[in-house]
């Protein structure tokens, strides 16, 4: 995922909703009964790590059974101690105590609940970074240590590469183009990290390369499941086995079935820890909400790179905010400018105000003479059926035109639509380029090159050109 583009805001649930997902979370659940359970007599080793005489007892406070058991309740007690719901109360007696952080989970709020809850998460994607157990046990040498030279493990690129393909799960989760919370597909996700995006079709290398990727996510989203941040489909273990020579009749495998490669989403409580994860690491990630305490002028601006559904949401919680009529007057003020971002403003300031009600009149009325607004005020009273509308002028129906062609252009860049908008406007207006050339408006040139650019019909193009030439030798002179 580049640093570079801006993210689409996120919709997260509330707080208090999000506090009580990670409180039943499995993991961070166990991480707090284990925590409620230790007392004087509970012993630890020289890491904190609970002595294995221990492990049964933990296991049964925690209802657990069978070969995982042990291991389950070794996982939760490191989730309590790295979170600070369990202290070491003396390091050489191997004592332990309730943690200062324990008492948060009861009496302190939604916000402080989150925040140990995201340093449990921190352990656990520490952990998902690790090597398995059986390459480690394979890189022990005579005297019981591990010769971490010899598994060819980088942990930096590890924890960078899985916090790169979380960052891509977050982006297709938020994307209005992405799967709209549904599951995404283990290799798709593997690919998206693995395959460049200019490769046509991929070498059997790379191929190779996505399938190791997709079996190594396989194994940390089963991590990563516990602690409330995916749900997850692992990979079929049918698609790995080993075929049974003596079988009489191979079972049927239905390899086009893509959910048996492993499925993967993240959850509320998943959106909500990447999303502070990358808050932290000095990415911008907006939330829808984010602008709903702020001026027009924020909003305006700040919903300029958001997609249309998004921006209609943040729109629609400002709004909520606020009166009619003062909101109307505080848009089409905030609308109003000279500078490049200003016809995208208008654009924003037009579909905010197309989601106030009548009530919005007054205001619209009173922006009819101004040369920015007066087009957009006349669209706006006319949709809504008031009477008494004037007439707009020539030159204000063609500064409306260029100023909504500039705010496409900003906002879609060289779109089918905006070729569409484009072609109908040189059809249905046979000189409207001997005109357009001459409109008072910043951004005449660039749209005019921008129509030489779209339009199919050479002759129309070059008209377009012309046009444009002539538009900014008039701005220069």
């Amino acid at each position: 995922m580049s640093d570079s583009s801006p993210l689409p805001p996120v919709r997260l649930t509330s707080e208090a909703e999000l506090a009580r997902d990670a409180l039943a979370a499995p993991l961070f659940s166990r991480a707090a009964r284990l925590a409620r359970w230790a007392g004087p007599d509970t012993r630890v080793g020289a890491g904190g790590e609970l002595v294995e005489e221990q492990l049964p007892e933990a296991a049964a406070v925690l209802g657990l059974s069978g070969d995982d058991a042990a291991a389950l309740a070794s996982e939760a007690w490191r989730v309590a101690v790295d979170t600070g719901l369990v202290g070491i109360v003396d390091e050489e007696e191997g004592t332990v105590g309730a943690g200062e952080d324990l008492s948060l989970l009861t009496s302190g709020g939604p916000q402080d609940v989150l925040g140990v809850w995201l340093g449990a998460l921190d352990t656990v994607l520490a952990d998902a970074s690790v090597p398995d157990l059986d390459d480690l046990v394979g890189a022990m040498d005579e005297g019981g240590e591990i010769d971490f030279s010899s598994l060819d493990w980088d942990p930096e690129a590890e924890a960078e590469f899985l916090d790169g393909v979380l960052g891509n799960l977050y982006l297709l989760t938020v994307s209005e183009e992405g799967p709209g919370g549904g599951p995404i597909p283990l290799p798709a996700l593997a690919a998206s990290m693995i395959v460049p995006d200019d490769m046509g079709e991929p070498t059997n290398d790379v191929l190779e390369q996505v399938s190791d990727a997709m079996m190594r996510l396989d194994d940390q989203f089963r991590l990563l499941e516990p602690i409330g941040l995916v749900d997850f489909q692992p990979v079929d273990e049918a698609l790995m086995a080993e075929p049974d020579e003596e079988a009489e009749e191979p079972a049927a495998v239905d390899d086009t079935d893509v959910s048996r490669y492993g499925m993967v989403r993240l959850t509320p409580l998943g959106l909500y820890g990447i999303r502070a994860r990358l808050l932290e690491a000095g990415m911008s990630a907006p939330a829808v909400g984010d602008l709903a305490d702020k001026g027009a002028d924020t909003l305006l601006d700040g919903t300029s790179v958001f997609p249309p559904a998004a921006a209609q949401a943040e729109t629609e919680q400002w709004l909520a905010r606020r009166e009619p009529l003062p909101a109307a007057r505080e848009l089409l003020a905030a609308a109003r400018g000279g500078d490049a971002g200003a016809p995208l403003r208008r654009l924003r300031c037009q579909q905010a105000l197309s989601l106030v009600g009548m009530e919005a009149e007054p205001a619209l009325r009173e922006v009819l003479d101004d040369a920015e607004l007066g087009g957009l005020a006349r669209v706006w009273l006319s949709e809504h059926g008031v009477p008494d509308v004037p007439a707009p002028s020539e030159a204000m129906v063609f500064w409306l035109t260029i100023d909504t062609l500039a705010a496409q252009l900003a906002a879609e860049g060289n779109s089918d639509e905006l070729q569409s908008l484009v072609e109908g406007l040189a059809q249905q207006h046979g000189g409207f380029f001997a005109t357009a050339w001459r409109v008072d408006h910043p951004a005449t040139p660039d749209v005019l090159e921008a129509m030489g650019r779209l339009h199919p019909d050479k002759k129309v193009a070059k008209e377009a050109r012309k046009a444009a030439f002539k538009a900014r030798s008039q701005q220069g002179s």
